[in-house]
This record gives C-alpha cells, structure tokens and sequence, in this order.
C-alpha cells in the first residue's frame, strides 16, 4: 500500500532525518538484509554516542573501545550507503518523470543524493572526526548524516517552491515509490490519496488522476473535502467509480 496524507509534505519541507526515513523505509521492503544493518548501525552508533559523551564528562579517554566500535560502525554502514546509492540512481529518475508529468511541463527539479561516504572511506572519516565527535558528545559523520537534497535550479526548493510545487513533488514521490513497488512485488499496490485536491491547480490535479485513476491499473482511494468536486474530476476520466460521501 502507497499513502499519501497532508502531513507528508514534510518529506519535502522538513529536515534531512524525515527523506532518511521515507528512503530507508522503501528500501527495507526490497531487501530484508538493509532492515537488519539499518537496526545494527542504529545500535553501534547509540553505544559510541555514550562512549563519546563519557569521554567527553570525565575527561578519560578509550581509545581502544573507540577504535573497537568505530570498526563495527563501518561494515553495516558501507552497506546501507552502497544499497542507497544504488535505489537513488533509479529512484531519483523515476521521481523526476513523475514530477514532470503531474507539472504538465519541465520546472528545473533535481535531487542530489549526498553522504560523506561518496568522497571519503569511513573508517577514515570517523578517525579524521574523533576529536569534534568528543567535543561534541556525538558521530559528526557518516550515512546517518545522508541527505537527499532538492532543488529547482539552483535553490533549495522548499525555500522558493509554490504550494503547488511542493504538493507536486509530494505526490511525485509517492507514485515513483509505487512504481519500485510495483516492480519489485509484480503488481500494483493499492493507492490512497488522502485530500488530493489541496494546493493542486485544474491541470495537475487532471494529470494525477490521469496517472492514478487511468494509466494506473490498481486499486484507488482517494478523499477530498468537496464529493461534488471529486465527482466532477473524476466523471472527466469517463471511468466507472463510487463515491461515499461521508
């Protein structure tokens, strides 16, 4: 199942940990291996966070605890990166042809998948960090520092996007997680909608539904706050449907 409800939009306008999450979430879907180094990761990195938080309070230094964890860190942490890598490649296109059919036209979208990892080995990263990572009482570097940034030409999209593009690109998104889901299981999951037609214009409201309700051979569910309104977008697509208008 693919949802997409109002309060997501802050995969698009909030920070770095909520797109980490929405990624991570796919991702674990596909490969059940990922889940299980995402779950190692999480736990080695709390237990350096501790160290380094005890270091930091009583001024002891384990170097050899250090060295003993930032080496456990690394083998789940190249994994998820390398499978990131990978999904991104696919994802990020599939995103960008969504957006572009829900627009109607081409707005200078791009998304830019980011990570320390892409530059540097990260062994050699947590032992360049180690005196910031003490000061500080945390991991300053690594795959939980990912980012996938977004931007229409060169800014950040979230700081000069319409209401319609972020809504836009929202709902790209989604359909793009639809479309791996698709792929990976062999059939269509089922699609709920949940108050499409807020900050959407005629035209990429009609181009959604398109996609949705006519290219899309699945199962739709869509909500709105106006049934006559759903009623007449969706009598346009000359599609049989219900309505329940509660």
């Amino acid at each position: 199942m693919v949802f997409v409800a109002p309060d997501d939009v802050q995969l698009v306008t909030g920070g770095s940990e909520e797109r980490r999450k929405f990624i991570d979430t796919i991702i674990s879907q596909l490969d059940p291996q990922y889940l299980h180094h995402l779950i190692q990761y999480s736990r080695i990195l709390l237990q350096r966070n501790g160290l380094l938080k005890q270091m930091s309070e009583t001024g002891m230094m384990d170097e050899a605890l250090l060295e003993v964890l930032d080496e456990q860190l690394v083998a789940p942490g190249e994994y998820i990166f390398e499978q990131r890598k990978s999904f991104l490649d696919t994802y990020i296109r599939e995103v960008l042809s969504k957006y572009e059919m829900i627009a109607g036209k081409e707005e200078g979208l791009n998304l830019f998948y980011q990570s320390p990892l892409q530059q540097h080995d990260f062994l050699g990263l947590l032992k360049s960090a180690r005196q910031r990572d003490i000061a500080t009482q945390r991991t300053t570097s690594g795959i939980h520092k990912d980012e996938l940034d977004i931007r229409l030409g060169d800014l950040p999209l979230k700081n000069i996007a319409s209401q319609g593009q972020r809504k836009s690109l929202l709902f790209a998104m989604k359909l793009a997680e639809f479309s791996v889901l698709q792929r990976f299981k062999g059939f269509p999951p089922i699609l709920l909608l949940d108050d499409v037609f807020e900050k959407l214009d005629e035209s990429r409201m009609h181009n959604l539904l398109q996609w949705a309700c006519v290219e899309n051979k699945g199962q739709v569910f869509l909500t709105d706050t106006h049934c006559s309104r759903l009623k007449d977008a969706l009598l346009k697509l000359d599609l049989p449907f219900q309505v329940e208008n509660l």
